[in-house]
């Protein structure tokens, strides 16, 4: 029960460390004369990414690096199949059309591209690098598609300008103090629960880890469905999953390389990769054909992740 509310409180410093530090660094930056479009295009979109980094390097850090792999495939896992699933219960989903252009064709290479490294069942550096390599690419395209565009994640400037320097850095360093701390506690935590009942760290990390990681992408969803952004809702689980699999996964293969579980390749990357290539068609269908993510979709979506979910709940 303890390990269970440090993780709920992990969970919460994690997301609350996230939003601090990257408001202390943004307005640092603004004090040093950075425009906003770098500042939003930089540090936000670092920020807003942190939970996950801190939580899988501390992961790969301690010896633990089935649990940050376990993370980033649950997590893929259940943006897809519940956080997409029920937004389409709620409404049926209108793919954009460009999603087929960039985001789909990303996201099925970064899957086909660790289904690759992870064959061998060893994640190691040269895994690794690749990965880091992929990530440089598409944020270099990212990057200049929105400096092109104009487009940068919001920022209050007015709130921005009302602390100076100083208050900045305090805001910078207890953010950063916060991912650090949540991130060691969610890890201990979750390995003392996997130890108590006797399972690999990689399903509490596929699982418990996953979830609570995962519920800011299912609340987003359920928030663009309900305003009518359809775009929204899709892009944010597409975007996502890009970067769990980019950004998380190589943290284990740099700091704590080795053999990885057979159930990780042949049972979750399985799921995963089904999931995926079933989005992949439904937006091709809703595009080309004119179709939307209805209601069959997204309980076909549900279906496969809770029947996964129960697999996994069974071998606690």
């Amino acid at each position: 029960m303890l390990d269970a509310v440090i993780i709920v409180l992990g969970f919460v410093g994690l997301i609350w460390g996230g939003k601090t530090f990257v408001f202390g660094a943004s307005a640092l930056a603004r004090s040093m004369g950075v425009s906003l479009l770098m500042i939003g295009l930089t540090i936000v979109a670092l920020g807003t990414s942190a939970p996950e980094i801190f939580s899988s390097a501390v992961s790969a850090y301690e010896g633990k690096p089935e649990l940050a792999i376990g993370n980033a495939l649950g997590s893929n896992l259940f943006n897809v199949g519940v956080a997409l699933g029920v937004a389409a219960l709620i409404s049926p989903l209108k793919p954009p059309d460009s999603l087929m252009e960039k985001e789909i064709p990303a996201l099925l290479l970064v899957t086909f591209v660790t289904g690759a490294l992870l064959i061998d069942q060893n994640l190691g550096v040269f895994d690794s690098l690749v990965l880091l390599g992929v990530t440089g690419f598409f944020g270099y395209r990212l990057f200049r598609k929105r400096v092109n565009a104009g487009s940068v994640p919001e920022i209050e400037e007015t709130d921005l300008e009302q602390i100076n320097s100083f208050q900045a850095v305090v805001y910078l360093f207890l953010g950063l103090a916060l991912l650090i701390l949540s991130a060691e506690a969610l890890v201990q935590a979750a390995s003392s629960i996997a130890v108590s009942l006797g399972v690999s760290t990689a399903i509490i990390g596929l699982t418990v880890v996953a979830l609570g990681t995962s519920l800011p992408e299912l609340g987003l969803s359920v928030t663009c469905v309900l305003k009518g952004h359809h775009d929204l809702a899709i892009g944010n689980i597409v975007g996502s999953n890009i970067f769990n699999l980019l950004a998380v996964l190589p943290f284990p293969g740099l700091l704590a390389a080795g053999p990885i579980e057979d159930g990780l390749l042949q049972r979750d990357y399985a799921v995963v990769l089904l999931l995926t290539l079933l989005l992949a068609y439904f937006c091709y269908r809703g595009i080309k054909k004119h179709k939307m993510i209805g209601r069959v979709s997204g309980g076909i979506f549900l279906l496969i992740y809770g029947s996964w979910f129960m697999l996994m709940l069974s071998q606690l």
